[in-house]
């Protein structure tokens, strides 16, 4: 006995959907006509119309084979090619290796070149700097900027003959026993004559030794905190004292006043004064004792 249609078609399963159906116009323009389940549970139908233009591609040997391959399951026996109802055809993407970039290959290139030129270096070898002779990287130079301002003055004075080398740059005067291109020349081989001083001896100075001091502290903030005593004569230097090799602080200083009562108010004021979470301790520097 076979089983009755039903008269509605809502009536039907709910989860049974109707098969897709493709049907070819006469303007070429095919229509398919799907049904799927929305939000709600109910059946939707989806009408797409769509033009398909046949495309010739040049492929490889194995792939054109596998196109004539014999079909299997649900689709055996079909004639070769995709079937819209059991085969969902996506985007065809092709990757192409391209190149390196030239100067992504020069690089690699120069790095190679870097690693094969250090291996040739012998292994006990040391980093000396090309700027001050140091030993560290050229790149790491701590004294850069001040060679820098050396370097421009020394080309200001072979622009201008006549004109004498700035305070404190190192650099003497044309005609005074400097050599070409305006290298450093020591203040005794000057024409002053030996033992000539470009500035006034360091001892002559009232400098206070500045100990307990922040190793985040630099020269300007150790100046900042001693400059506001400096009434009666300039503050003629604050240097925090640092590691030669690390470049990092060893916790004090030195201050020094061109005035000594400037010196003597700064060590009653700023002995014992806080300063970021540690307590200063001010006291007179000894003269450095002669070394043997």
């Amino acid at each position: 006995m076979s089983k009755p249609l039903k008269s509605d078609w809502a009536e039907e399963d709910e989860f049974e959907l109707p098969p897709t159906t493709e049907t070819l116009g006469a303007d070429g323009i095919t229509t398919i006509v799907s049904w799927k389940l929305n939000d709600a549970g109910k059946k939707v139908k989806v009408t797409r119309r769509v033009r398909r233009k046949l495309q010739t591609q040049v492929v490889s040997h194995t792939v054109a084979e596998r196109k004539h391959w014999a079909k299997f399951g649900d689709d055996k026996g079909k004639p070769a090619g995709p079937d819209r109802q059991t085969t969902i055809i996506g985007e065809n993407l092709h990757f192409k290796i391209a190149p390196l970039n030239k100067a992504a290959a020069a690089n690699a290139a120069a790095a190679e070149a870097a690693e094969a030129e250090a291996a040739k270096q012998p292994a006990g070898k040391a980093v000396v700097c090309r700027l001050c002779k140091g030993g560290h990287f050229t790149a790491k130079c701590p004294y850069k900027d001040q060679l820098a301002e050396l370097d421009s003055a020394a080309a200001a004075l072979d622009e201008d003959g006549e004109a004498g080398a700035p305070m404190g740059s190192g650099l003497a005067p044309r005609g005074a026993g400097a050599a070409a291109g305006g290298r450093y020349v020591p203040p005794g081989q000057r024409g002053g004559g030996p033992g000539e001083s470009m500035f006034r001896p360091r001892d002559d100075f009232p400098t206070l030794r500045v100990t307990s001091l922040s190793l985040d502290a630099d020269d300007s903030d150790l100046r900042n905190l001693f400059e506001p005593f400096a009434s009666r004569g300039r503050l003629a230097r604050a240097n925090v004292v640092r590691d030669r090799e690390t470049r990092e602080s060893k916790g004090f200083g030195f201050v020094s006043f061109e005035n000594k009562a400037d010196a003597e108010l700064a060590l009653q004021k700023m002995n014992g004064y806080g300063y970021d979470s540690l307590i200063l301790n001010v006291s007179w520097s000894q003269p450095r004792e002669p070394r043997p």
